[in-house]
């Protein structure tokens, strides 16, 4: 694959006062061919208006410098939760709070939001699944935007929904907009529900068999502190977990998922982002051992 032609970047902050053009210029500082953002807070609902955020600035420096906004992703507040059906306002939040974010996003000229599918709450997987599709249905219904959901696969802590490849499928089968839904696949979610991810190409079969390939819309390439099956959702930097650098690497140059953006959420390194050393380590091929210790 050619180098320059890889998707990758990392989830960059979204903060005053230079906002968006603060992105972007974070982005382009670690090397990057693409970015992930929350367009808020992810635990709160607290939101500013998105005419404060400098965002045509920051399309003017992807432009100038061969950003496609297409790759650019945004990552939906971890406070919806689409699967509860224990506590109606909670399900309410998700409507309403979802259909807000798709505008936000839109206002951003982005096309792609990462979306959790949720957490049942005790209520029962199946219960939990079909409330996630009918939020799925009921908010794509009025929603006047072309943003694409990607729902994205999990750990299984606690009572989490879509920890398998067959419960995302049921997840999209259930939507009535097809053309408005497919995944983000993470490794260190995939690894810690149990799939064993050291053959990415075994992985993309499996993916491909059950879901298919062209409705993979994001990838998150993390490494993880926890073995297979933990279901504990602990990122680790690449080279430093249970997955390994060269497993890594194999996603990210994939020629079957070349075209998908590939998303870094790897920790800080005493409070420093890690992500140029990362990203010049994945594009180059070439491993630094021991890379944290300059941090």
């Amino acid at each position: 694959m050619d180098k320059d032609k890889i998707i990758i970047g990392s989830h960059c902050s979204l903060n005053g006062p230079d906002y968006y053009l603060q992105t972007v210029k974070d982005a382009l500082s670690y090397g990057a061919t693409t970015f992930m953002f929350y367009t808020g807070a992810p635990q709160n609902t607290y939101r500013l208006p998105t005419d404060r955020f400098k965002i045509e600035e920051g399309r003017k420096l992807l432009i100038e410098n061969g950003i496609d906004e297409k790759d650019i992703v945004v990552h939906a507040p971890y406070i919806i939760n689409p699967a509860n059906t224990v506590k109606p306002e909670t399900r309410q939040l998700a409507e309403s709070f979802l259909l807000s974010e798709l505008k936000r996003t839109a206002e951003f000229h982005v096309g792609l939001m990462v979306l959790h599918p949720g957490a049942h709450v005790g209520a029962g997987k199946e219960a939990g699944i079909q409330s996630t599709i009918d939020v799925l249905n009921k908010v794509l219904a009025v929603d006047g935007t072309n943003v694409k959901i990607a729902v994205e696969t999990m750990a299984g802590k606690g009572s989490e929904i879509g920890t398998s490849f067959e419960e995302i499928k049921e997840i999209l089968d259930g939507v009535k907009y097809p053309d408005r839904v497919g995944v983000c696949l993470d490794t260190c979610h995939i690894n810690d529900a149990g799939y064993d991810v050291s053959d990415p190409d075994k992985i993309l079969d499996e993916f491909d068999r059950v879901i298919g390939l062209d409705r993979l819309l994001v990838v998150h390439i993390n490494d993880s502190k926890n073995p297979r099956g933990a279901h504990k959702d602990r990122h680790e930097n690449i080279g430093y977990g249970t997955i390994g650098y060269d497993v890594i690497e194999g996603f990210l140059t994939n020629p079957r998922i070349k075209d998908v953006p590939k998303i870094l959420e790897t920790p800080f390194v005493n409070e420093r982002p890690p992500y140029k050393d990362e990203i010049s380590m994945l594009v180059s091929g070439k491993y630094q051992k021991n890379w944290k210790d300059k941090y």
